[in-house]
C-alpha cells in the first residue's frame, strides 16, 4: 500500500509519520503519537468526542484523513495543562462538576478551548450554541455551561490562580 509521510506539529512538538491515505487523523494521534486522550465515539463526526484544534480552529478527527493536514499545527487535550498545572478550562471543568463521566470531555475541553480563545466576553448563551456540537450522554451541558463561562472569565481576567478543586 502507498505511504505518504506527514509531518504534524502537536502541542508544540513536531513529528513526522508514514501513513497510508486512508489512515484518519484521530488514529495516527492514538496509534503513531501515543496521544490517547483524544477519544473516538461515533466516527461518523457527529458526537464531537474526537474534536483537536487545527490551526486554532475544531475539527473531528475522526472524519479526517492525517494526510490532509500535513503541516497543520494541532493542539489535543494534551496539550491544555502547562506541567502539572491545569488549563482553566480543566480547572472549572474539575470545580464546577463539568467532567461527569469523562467520555465527552476532551473534545468538549478542546471545543470549549476554541470559543474563549476566539470571543473572551463569550455569553452564556454563546457557550451553549457552541457547545451543542459536541454530545454528552450524561446531559449535563448545564455543568458544562458553567464551567466555560467560569474559565472564560478567569481567562479574560488574566487570573492563573486554580479553584484548588484538583487538590
Amino acid at each position: 500500500m502507498e505511504r505518504h509521510d506527514v509531518t504534524l506539529t502537536v502541542n508544540g512538538r513536531t513529528s513526522t509519520v508514514s501513513v497510508e491515505p486512508r489512515k484518519l487523523l484521530v488514529d495516527v494521534l492514538r496509534e503513531d503519537l501515543g496521544l490517547v486522550g483524544t477519544h473516538i465515539g461515533c466516527e461518523h463526526g457527529v458526537c464531537g468526542t474526537c474534536t483537536v484544534l487545527r490551526d486554532g480552529e475544531s475539527i473531528r478527527s475522526c472524519t479526517t484523513f492525517a494526510v490532509q493536514v500535513d503541516g497543520a499545527e494541532l493542539r489535543t487535550v494534551e496539550g491544555l495543562a502547562s506541567g502539572s498545572e491545569l488549563h482553566p478550562l480543566q480547572d472549572e471543568f474539575w470545580d464546577k462538576q463539568g467532567l461527569q463521566c469523562g467520555f465527552c470531555t476532551p473534545g468538549m475541553l478542546m471545543r470549549a478551548c476554541e470559543i474563549v480563545e476566539q470571543k473572551p466576553d463569550v455569553t452564556r448563551e454563546e457557550v451553549r450554541e457552541g457547545i451543542a456540537s459536541n454530545l454528552c450522554r450524561c446531559t449535563g451541558y448545564q455543568f458544562i455551561t458553567d464551567a466555560v463561562c467560569a474559565a472564560a472569565a478567569r481567562m479574560k481576567a488574566g487570573s492563573t490562580e486554580t479553584t484548588g478543586a484538583q487538590a
